[in-house]
């Protein structure tokens, strides 16, 4: 009897536990809000984003809500598999970053102890000799302490090499130092440096051009953990190699940093962290940069808040694993730009990640020649103002991108959105591309290159069928496209969201293409396009769908500017649109598409409404002639050819 109240207590426990996690799971998959009746009343109201105590991604997963069940029936060129959930967004290694340096009395010191150290232009002199060794005008500060610099070295170096385990503070006071042989600044040894920019104080750095590589090999150039700090000036001339550079962590807490340097801006190599602070950056390689490649716990950036302008010849923020954005003012512009073509050697990224990208808030204005924004594996925007034009994608993972709020406005890309599985759970996208809009081929990076870039990889433009996956459970997305809108080489599932495609006006590209299925059981999308080719249906649905579709294919393109103008034959409006392009074929599925209704379909016309995005919000729609079309919807899939 006393054996089996022993197990009777461990299953009881384990039953309670089953049941929480089936509620929890249950609760989760309620639907999203759908737009009232197949109309939109403005732009969806972007909410502040506020995260959670775990700020480390792998481990702060956002909640993506996918229809889960069986689909089969018509789709695109053909029938494959039901979809798979979206990814969990725990990337491999699933591996927390490395604790930051970063302590309170960081940033408090005595100011009865400190050291002062006066540069006078080829000679040193300092208040405490015992601390410090002075050999003309290099300095080399031998203990622990907090140090006030002040004046000019033509020619000289400041050296921090401790074997203390206390913290070693520079308080720059308005210093101007060049060497011609070294780093201006060099921290050879200590267990962790704070450079301090005095309040209203101007500190200018320089190293010059000696053409070696070998460390130190930035112009402020740190061994052990190293921040800086302080209300005041810092610029660096980077004449050798890179501008600021840390072989430990490196933290910008605060301060006005100005770095024009040949290679790279500022590098971490365990983590780079800006906290605070006014960063303007030119630089011939990348920008901020942390590059650990042996230890999956670091190698990345956290940009936590800050105004940051960057200019850099390849990426703009480049981490070996993980990027994590909270807040800021980002203006980025890489490899000279969207008008530019870069050599295929060459990666001039905006934002770019071996492992993830995360952002959850900041107000982001990227230019560049390859990717605005990439990820190696997944992609989350959980918040955010974006303005991005590239020559390549505009957001781009092998793996996965997941967007759940934001205001995302691309005015230029060859394909705009590319993933592997792309899920979108809200926000507000607006988007221009020269290929594809949002495509899903596979994730590859190469896979939809804008031609033209010279020495691309063999295969570039391949794909890889079949297993991508296209969710759409909320937001309001426009597309203008001159290759196909939507392009999925694997099913596509919508639960609710508004969608509107300006699609292709050539014959071999569609508005709405996928393989196998695509389930509609909520929201609304249109789009206007070509017929396209027998492999690549501009619109279907999968049997299982629950929301009824129409495809409506005409005889010749139409013209931008003809009104569609879709209605209930009893006058209730369904839709009125005034595309931005020619068309030939009308998709669309919507909550008020509904079988045994009949309807009818008028082109041209005027309206007494306001448009937002060509749709016509409110007013009287007043016909030019009767309908071209008066038909029942009597299926989840209604279509007709030549109208």
């Amino acid at each position: 009897m006393l054996t089996i109240k022993k197990l009777l207590l461990p299953a009881i426990c384990i039953c309670l536990l089953a049941a929480f996690v089936a509620y929890a799971f249950l609760s989760s998959q309620s639907p999203l809000e759908d737009f009232p009746n197949g109309t939109v009343t403005s732009s969806p109201t972007v909410k502040p984003y506020s995260p959670t105590a775990t700020t480390n991604p792998h481990t702060a997963n956002p909640t993506v809500k996918p229809t889960s069940s069986g689909s089969s029936g018509t789709g695109g060129s053909s029938v494959t598999s039901n979809p798979s959930p979206p990814p969990t967004n725990t990337p491999d290694p699933d591996v927390p970053h490395e604790t930051d340096h970063e302590k309170a009395d960081d940033y408090q010191w005595n100011s009865s102890q400190v050291v002062d150290i006066v540069l006078n232009g080829n000679s040193i002199t300092t208040s405490s000799p015992d601390t410090s060794n002075i050999q003309g005008s290099k300095i080399t500060i031998l203990s622990a302490g907090t140090y006030r610099i002040t004046g000019t070295l033509t020619d000289g170096q400041i050296v921090v090499d401790t074997q203390d385990k206390n913290t070693t503070r520079l308080i720059l006071n308005n210093i101007d130092v060049t060497c011609s042989s070294s780093a201006p600044i060099y921290v050879a040894n200590a267990k962790k440096t704070i450079l301090i920019l005095a309040e209203d104080t101007v500190n200018t750095v320089k190293d010059v051009n000696t053409g070696r590589t070998d460390e130190p090999n930035a112009a402020v150039f740190s061994t052990a953990d190293f921040t800086i700090f302080g209300g005041g000036q810092l610029n660096v001339q980077g004449n050798n190699n890179d501008g600021i550079a840390s072989k430990d962590g490196l933290i910008i807490k605060s301060g006005i940093i100005t770095v024009n340097a040949v290679d790279d801006g500022i590098r971490g190599k365990d983590y780079l962290i800006v906290k605070d602070g006014t960063l303007t950056l030119t630089t011939g390689g990348d920008g901020l940069k942390s590059d650990n490649t042996e230890d999956p716990s670091r190698g990345y950036i956290d940009i936590e808040n800050g105004v940051l302008t960057i200019t850099a010849g390849g990426d703009t923020v480049e981490a070996e694993t993980d990027i994590t954005i909270n807040s800021g003012v980002l203006n980025l512009k890489s490899g000279g730009g969207s008008n530019s073509i870069i050599s295929s050697t060459l990666s001039a990224k905006g934002i770019k990640a071996a492992v993830d990208v995360t952002i959850n808030g900041g107000v982001f204005t990227i230019d560049s020649a390859d990717d605005n924004i990439h990820s190696n594996k997944i992609c989350t925007i959980n918040q955010g103002s974006f303005s991005l034009s590239t020559a390549d994608d505009a957001i781009h993972s092998d793996e996965s991108i997941i967007i759940n709020a934001g205001e995302i406005s691309i005015t230029k890309s060859y394909e705009g959105i590319e993933s592997t599985e792309i899920v979108i759970n809200g926000g507000a996208i607006h988007l221009t591309s020269s290929d594809d809009g949002i495509n899903g081929a596979g994730g590859k990076d190469e896979s939809g290159f804008q031609p033209g870039r010279p020495g691309g990889p063999p295969g570039q433009w391949s794909f890889v069928p079949g297993d991508c996956h296209l969710y759409i459970n909320g937001g309001y997305i426009v597309l203008i496209t001159d290759g196909d809108g939507i392009d999925i080489n694997g099913p596509m599932e919508m639960t609710a969201g508004y969608v509107i495609v300006n699609g292709p006006t050539s014959i071999v590209n569609t508005a709405l293409d996928w393989e196998g299925s695509f389930k509609t059981t909520g929201g609304f999308i249109l789009g206007l396009g070509t017929p396209g080719t027998s492999i690549a249906p501009a619109m279907t649905a999968s049997q299982t769908s629950s929301q009824c579709s129409l495809l409506i294919n005409f005889r010749n393109m139409k013209s931008s500017g003809t009104l569609i103008h879709l209605q209930i034959d009893n006058g209730t409006n369904v839709i009125t649109f005034d595309p931005v392009k020619n068309f030939q074929s009308i998709a669309l599925s919507s909550p008020m598409l509904t079988t045994g209704i009949t309807y009818q379909l008028f082109l041209g016309g005027s309206s007494t409404g306001t448009t937002l995005d060509g749709v016509y919000q409110n007013g009287e729609y007043t016909p030019t002639s009767g309908p071209v079309k008066t038909f029942i919807i009597n299926s989840i899939v209604t279509k007709f050819d030549k109208v």
